[in-house]
C-alpha cells in the first residue's frame, strides 16, 4: 500500500456556467461547448490524472450556477496540487473565439482524500 504521501489527492472540480453563456445568440453556445470538450481532453491528458467521473446536470438546472449547486463536476485522482493548478488554468487557456472560457464558465476544485473501501 502507497504512504499518504505517495497517494494522489482525490479532486472534485465544481464547474458552474456563467451567465454570459446564457446571453450568447442563438448558435453561440456551440463554441462554448466545442470549449469545453477541449478543456476535460487537455484534462484527461495532463500528466498523472485519473478521471474517475463525471456529471452534468444541465436537464434539471437551467440558468447561471456561481456556486452550489453546480451545473457539471468531474472527480480526479490528481497527483499534487501543481497539478490541480493546471487543470484550473484550462479555463484560461482554453479559447472560445477571442475569449478564454473562464468568460462563460467557473471552475472550483474541492481537495481531499478518499474515504476507506468498505466493500473489501
Amino acid at each position: 500500500m502507497a504512504s499518504s504521501t505517495d497517494a494522489p489527492l482525490r479532486v472534485l472540480f465544481c464547474i458552474g456556467v456563467n451567465q454570459n453563456f446564457f446571453d450568447l445568440p442563438t448558435g453561440g453556445h456551440k463554441t462554448v461547448w466545442e470549449g469545453t470538450e477541449s478543456m476535460l481532453r487537455q484534462l484527461h491528458e495532463l500528466p498523472g490524472v485519473t478521471v474517475l467521473g463525471t456529471i452534468d446536470d444541465d436537464q434539471h438546472m437551467v440558468g447561471p450556477s456561481a456556486s452550489w449547486p453546480w451545473t457539471c463536476y468531474v472527480l480526479a485522482d490528481v497527483p499534487d496540487q501543481a497539478t490541480v493548478a493546471a487543470a484550473c488554468n484550462l479555463f484560461r487557456t482554453v479559447q472560445v473565439g477571442e475569449y478564454g472560457l473562464w468568460r462563460y464558465m467557473q471552475i472550483e476544485a474541492r481537495i481531499g482524500r478518499p474515504l476507506p473501501d468498505v466493500t473489501r
